[in-house]
Parts: C-alpha cells; structure tokens; sequence
C-alpha cells in the first residue's frame, strides 16, 4: 500500500534504519516519529495498511508485557505479521550465537525487535542482519519507552521545548534514554538518584550539551525534592531491576526518599503528573493513591508505547 498523503510523509533518513539507541537519530528524526504517531492515535480504526506483507521478528530474552502486546499489537494494525520468538524456542538456547542467528533471521524477515540483557548482544545482532534492529530493552538503553514517554508529555503539554521534568529514584536505562529523549527535543531534565546510582556521567554532560541547542538542559543530583520543585512532570520507575535481585535490601533502603508521593507531586506544582514505566510496585517507588490519581499520566504512557512504536517501524520499513 502506498504511504497515505494525509498523514505525516515518511522521512526518507528513517528508511531502512536501526533503532539501538536515541543518540544516533536527529531532533527531526524523532519528531517524525512522534507526528506520525499522534496521528495514528487519532485516527479511526482500521489503520493505514503500512505494514502489509511485511514480517518482523520480536525476539525476548527477558520477560515482557507491554513491550510485546505494544509491538505486536502495532504491527498486527499496520497490516504487518509479527513473529514472537523467545529464546528458550530459538538455537540461541542450544549455543548458536547471535552472530549466526541474525544472518539467518535477515533473510527471512523485514525487520527484527531484541529484548535483551547486554547492550553488545543488541549491537552483534545488528551488525550481522541486514534488516533493521529495533531496541525492546537492553541494560544500558531503552528508547521505544522514550518515544512513548516524549509522546505522552507532548500530548500533556504541548511544545517540549524547555518543559522543566525530574526522575527520581535509580539512574537506569530508563534514566538514560530519558536524557536522550529529552536532549533531542529540548526538554530541561534533572536527574535524582542516591548517591552511587547516577546515570552515566558522559550520558548527562552529551545530553545537556544537545539540549541546550534546542532550549534544554539535563543535569543530576542527590536531591530528589530540588529535582521535583517546579517540575511538570516526575519520572520514576522500579528500585529494584531485573538482575538486581541481590541487593534488593540495600536498594530499598537507598532509595526510601526519592519514594514518588503526593507531597513530593505537590512540590513540583499543580499541574504536575506523575510518570512510571511500569510494572510498578506500589508504596515502594511510587504510592498507590499517585499511581491511579488524576495526576497520574502512567496509563496513558503506557498505551503509548503502542503508537510511537508503530510508527517508528512505519518509518523504518517505509
């Protein structure tokens, strides 16, 4: 089918391209993506067919809930055939390297999804398919949740450019894909962590430099109450992460203060909303009363994975 003439065009430096980690796409990269997802939010159903006969191979190494619903959901509505493998079915299992997986899955399928542990197996399978390789979660990035995330804030409030947001709690790949986000679309971003649990220093000091091309900022801090003053929305997500089991005691006790309540929303201002990846552990990371309150945009957030994720592989495979 052809790209429909009333919604936003392809953009042809989209074409073809991989999705590892934000720092790669431009400012106009991701605001195609995010147009056209808006656009997609909301139009009536069925949807423009701008997947049709094309597959894509979802790959899961770790659980997953609205990572897969989302991809397969946006791809089935695009008139796409996802194809969900995990890698308990797959010769991964068995010793096959990754290498060997994505030369064979390359010839057999439009584009491929990894959800995964080690940032480097992500980058071993894009370089050896020759289709596009989207990022559904690595320990270091987790760009599709960020798309979903600008999107839900633009929805919100509108122009991004120099919108005030803080993160509260552990310095993650959800953290780090935030300042990215946030750089490349002029959002000021300060990060709250315990000391011990920032983002990587080389993530701020590039995102405040990018940002500050386009009216942002991105700073970190120890202080989750100065990060929430004034801010229009507040970020958190799970104090205790797949793999991080082990030091579960350790971690609640560190990050007791940076606890997303009412107060701390009251800090940051009227308007504010509260923000969350999810899955969430209620009265841990964020209370019950934020997480399902009027000032809780989580659910929204979530249901956006679905459209900035379909309009990304819109763009990709165009």
């Amino acid at each position: 089918m052809s790209w429909p003439a009333d919604i936003t065009p392809a953009r042809p430096e989209l074409r073809g391209r991989s999705l590892l980690t934000l720092q790669r796409h431009t400012p106009a990269d991701v605001a195609a993506i995010l147009d056209l997802a808006d656009e997609l939010k909301g139009r009536e159903r069925p949807w423009p067919q701008l997947l049709a006969g094309r597959v894509i191979g979802l790959i899961f190494e770790r659980p997953s809930t609205r990572t897969r619903v989302s991809f397969e959901s946006g791809i089935a509505r695009l008139g796409g055939s996802p194809v969900t493998l995990h890698s308990r079915d797959l010769q991964l299992g068995r010793g096959e390297t990754i290498e060997d997986t994505g030369k064979v899955l390359g010839r057999m399928l439009d584009a491929l999804v990894l959800r995964t542990g080690a940032h480097e197996t992500l980058e071993e399978l894009d370089a050896a398919a020759a289709v596009p390789v989207i990022n559904g979660l690595t320990h270091a990035h987790h760009p599709c949740q960020a798309l979903a995330d600008a999107m839900t804030l633009r929805e919100r409030f509108g122009d991004l450019q120099g919108l005030p947001v803080a993160w509260v709690g552990d310095g993650n790949n959800v953290c780090v894909s935030l300042l990215i986000v946030g750089a490349l679309t002029g959002m000021r971003i300060t990060a709250a962590t315990p000391p011990g649990y920032e983002p990587p220093a080389e993530v701020v000091e590039w995102a405040d430099a990018t940002g500050r091309q386009l009216g942002g900022a991105a700073r970190a801090t120890h202080d989750p109450t100065e990060a929430a003053s004034g801010a229009a929305a507040i970020y958190t997500d799970t104090w205790v992460s797949m793999g991080d089991e082990e030091e579960a005691a350790a971690r609640r006790a560190s990050f007791e203060p940076f606890q997303l309540d009412d107060a701390m929303l009251d800090s940051a201002g009227p308007n504010a909303v509260a923000l969350h990846c999810l899955p969430a552990h209620h009265g841990e990371e964020i209370t019950y009363d934020v997480l399902h309150g009027r000032r809780s945009a989580v659910w929204d957030q979530a249901e956006n994975r679905l459209h900035a994720q379909a309009a990304l592989l819109a763009h990709a495979l165009a």
